[in-house]
């Protein structure tokens, strides 16, 4: 039997259903995403869902998914997904009885990509002839959720137990309020969102038994340790870690353009006294990548911290700006002015007018990856350009899981996902 995943991107499904100990069956066509997968070995057909015949699936599919791209509905583009909401439910509906309107149709829409969001009707009508799929998971930004809703009524009608709604991510020990419209449908149990593992506020114990957990923060999540009064150490060229700022504004610059380049060197070795290693251990300065996974980040001797982290999510005038102690906003990349940037200021206690505040750092693959819940040695394809558009397009796996694991009979585990390792 097959778990069927429509626009697999770099495998934040997959990924969730290899913790589950499920393997799924990808069809993506981003060049890049499927190189990604490639490296993670999951199984994958790089083809166009929209041209990819049905066929193969029949008789042999348990579960499908689907995230379709997101970037016609999504707040950061223009939206002109929204424009051609009555043409992408038309396709829904016309989809639903086996009539494929889509080439007409497509030639009134604004946004090519609009369409797609239809997809999954055409690959669920076919597969309902057969007493398939068993499962549906579906997610995707919530201005989706008016269409989800249209789904719904349509399984409904096919015999399908459908929920559908919208849920932040951190509610789920995702490190970052990233919230999307979600479907849930079952032909063999009640379809309903998975209970909450976090919140806000840790909640204490009660009869029931252990409250919820308190959101997972950027800072933890990255290994920097979860403090009130999380610092950056400049590592390789200005990576935030937790530690004084060593470097001035303008060497900061210069050293994230080197290491950006590869081109940088140490030009000073400088003793880090690590949270995790004891009083007698030491870590010598060095690249913020080479650093043990699963180790805090270190922080100098005797120094008081100058700088508390933030990461801000675009340049624009309205970007979200959260704390490290926080979970991050929604993560969105694609172009310039939506690069996610680390930004300083002055920590409580540990100002000095004389210093000026470092330059703010670009967040990294590797950063994003796993504030998106990916683990820290996944393989990423492509240039940084190409990395990052497909980890902001991603559902974040452990999402994913809990989203999955009811559907499969299965039980997360706290352990089945380990932050900043």
């Amino acid at each position: 039997m097959i778990v069927l995943d429509l626009f697999a991107g770099p495998g934040g499904w997959s990924h969730a259903l290899a913790v589950l100990g499920v393997r799924d069956i990808g069809l993506e066509w981003d060049e890049w995403a499927c190189k990604t997968r490639a490296a993670q070995g999951q199984l994958t057909v790089r083809t166009d869902v929209a041209m990819y015949p049905v066929w193969p699936f029949l008789g042999k599919t348990t579960g499908l998914i689907a995230s379709p791209p997101c970037q016609a509905w999504s707040m950061a583009g223009k939206r002109l997904g929204l424009l051609d909401q009555p043409l992408v439910h038309q396709a829904v509906a016309d989809l639903s009885t086996g009539r494929d309107t889509r080439e007409q149709l497509l030639a009134s829409c604004r946004d090519e990509r609009s369409l797609l969001a239809a997809e999954p009707m055409r690959y669920l009508h076919a597969l309902n002839q057969h007493g398939q799929p068993e499962w549906v998971a579906m997610e995707e930004v919530p201005d989706v959720l008016p269409l989800w809703r249209q789904y719904a009524a349509i399984l409904r009608s096919w015999g399908y137990s459908v929920w559908t709604g919208i849920l932040n991510a951190a509610d789920y020990g995702v490190p970052q309020t990233r919230r999307r419209a979600i479907l849930l449908a079952s032909r063999t149990r009640t379809a309903e969102p998975p209970p909450p593992t976090h919140a806000k506020a840790a909640e204490p114990e009660s009869l029931f038994g252990p409250g919820r957990a308190q959101w997972v923060s950027m800072a933890e999540a990255l290994g920097w340790g979860a403090t009130d009064r999380p610092v950056p150490t400049v590592c390789a060229g200005g990576g935030p870690g937790g530690g004084p700022e060593p470097f001035p504004s303008g060497s900061r610059k210069t050293l994230t353009d080197a290491r950006d380049r590869g081109a940088w060197k140490p030009q000073r070795s400088l003793v880090l006294q690590s949270r995790g290693e004891g009083a007698g251990g030491i870590a010598r300065h060095g690249a913020r990548e080479n650093r043990p996974a699963g180790t805090p980040a270190p922080t100098l001797a005797g120094e008081v911290p100058r700088w508390s982290w933030s990461l801000r999510s675009n340049n624009q005038a309205n970007a979200t700006v959260r704390r490290a102690d926080q979970p991050a906003g929604t993560l969105f990349f694609g172009h310039r002015a939506n690069e996610c940037v680390w930004v300083a200021e002055p920590a409580p206690g540990g100002t000095d007018e004389e210093r000026p505040a470092p330059e703010s750092i670009r967040i990294t693959a590797q950063e994003a990856g796993l504030l998106q819940t990916f683990p820290a040695d996944y393989r990423w394809a492509g240039n940084k350009g190409q990395q990052f558009s497909q980890i902001g397009n991603a559902v974040p796996p452990r999402l994913a899981a809990h989203l999955l694991a009811p559907h499969l009979g299965k039980t997360l585990s706290p352990d089945d996902f380990t932050l900043a390792a």
